[in-house]
């Protein structure tokens, strides 16, 4: 069953909605809230790679808040272990039996801050419930919620105490973006106390179920085949290109696709366009290729291949529209 046009307008009208709310705390950064909002509603996680203070916990909350969803935040250090993430099996004593305490992964929204100050191995732990979709502790699996969308950050590499996340980790993330600082006009709005409420009292804008609704409903967009092959294009196109040494993986395209199909249906369109494939192939392919290390230190960033893949790769001239 493909998407109809009256499904796609709800669907438009509906991430309209919960922008506008989330905007009221996080000024002037529509396109990053558009960015979360399609890695939720294609069932990924969303990679920050950015400076403190930015809004970052904000806007997990104000968008958790939009859908009447839970939020939780991890502060990531060198001494977090695993189960302070997953959580664990505790022995009460006055009825004789293991319980089990559910950790922060179990909510909708988790906010896992600074994740490469962290071991591997609690990296691992996040991951692993990140791409299963559950939590095994002592032989029993618990299920998260559903929807469920981790929004991780990273400090710069250049600051001291982090570390470069290797690659296979990297590539479990659907997409990878910055907030940034905001432009001039909504830094005078915030000093002066007219960026609206907290996140904490933002109003809700949809529940939980329609959310669920609108992940199934994602899923459904047409995809031509020819937008499939221009795809494959960029993808193996990566593979090539003088400055990469490791290219996108099929899972980045598969991921190219899953977003390409919500981003769709947010722009009030039932099937994809060879600009949706354009408007997402830097958040979803740059952060899973791995550059020569000589054009590295000449400066070249993941970012200027994907842009320069684009150019090399002519899009599709055929009808697309179903």
């Amino acid at each position: 069953m493909t998407m109809t046009p009256e499904q796609a307008t709800w669907f438009a009208g509906v991430v309209d909605r919960i922008v506008s709310n989330v905007e009221q705390v996080v000024l002037g950064k529509e396109y990053v809230i558009r960015l979360g909002l399609t890695a939720l509603l294609s069932e990924g996680h969303l990679l920050l790679e950015d400076v403190p203070g930015t809004g970052k916990t904000s806007m997990a909350r104000a968008l958790a808040q939009s859908i009447r969803g839970t939020t939780t935040r991890v502060q990531f250090t060198p001494d977090l272990l695993p189960g302070d993430i997953t959580g664990m099996t505790v022995y009460d004593q006055r009825s004789g039996e293991f319980e089990f305490h559910p950790g922060p992964v179990f909510a909708t929204i988790v906010l896992a801050d600074e994740i490469n100050r962290a071991s591997p191995k609690t990296q691992s732990a996040l991951l692993e419930v990140m791409e299963e979709g559950n939590v095994t502790i002592d032989g029993v699996t618990h299920p998260v919620t559903a929807p469920f969308l981790v929004i991780a950050t990273q400090n710069p590499i250049e600051q001291a105490g982090t570390y470069r996340l290797p690659e296979a980790q990297l590539d479990r993330f659907l997409m990878k973006t910055a907030i940034g600082y905001p432009d001039h006009a909504a830094t005078v709005r915030i000093l002066d106390g007219a960026g609206g409420p907290r996140a904490e009292v933002v109003e809700p804008v949809v529940d939980l179920d329609a959310v669920r609704d609108m992940i199934a409903v994602a899923r459904t967009v047409h995809v031509d085949p020819v937008i499939t092959d221009y795809v494959a294009r960029l993808v193996e196109a990566t593979r090539t290109n003088a400055d990469v040494r490791l290219g996108a993986s099929v899972r980045g395209a598969l991921a190219l696709i899953r977003c390409s199909k919500t981003f769709a249906a947010i722009n009030g369109r039932h099937y994809v366009v060879p600009d949706d494939v354009k408007a997402l192939a830097e958040p979803v392919l740059a952060h899973r290729l791995g550059l020569d290390p000589e054009s590295e230190f000449d400066g070249v960033t993941s970012g200027a291949v994907i842009a320069q893949v684009l150019v090399e790769t002519p899009p599709p001239s055929d009808r697309v529209a179903v």
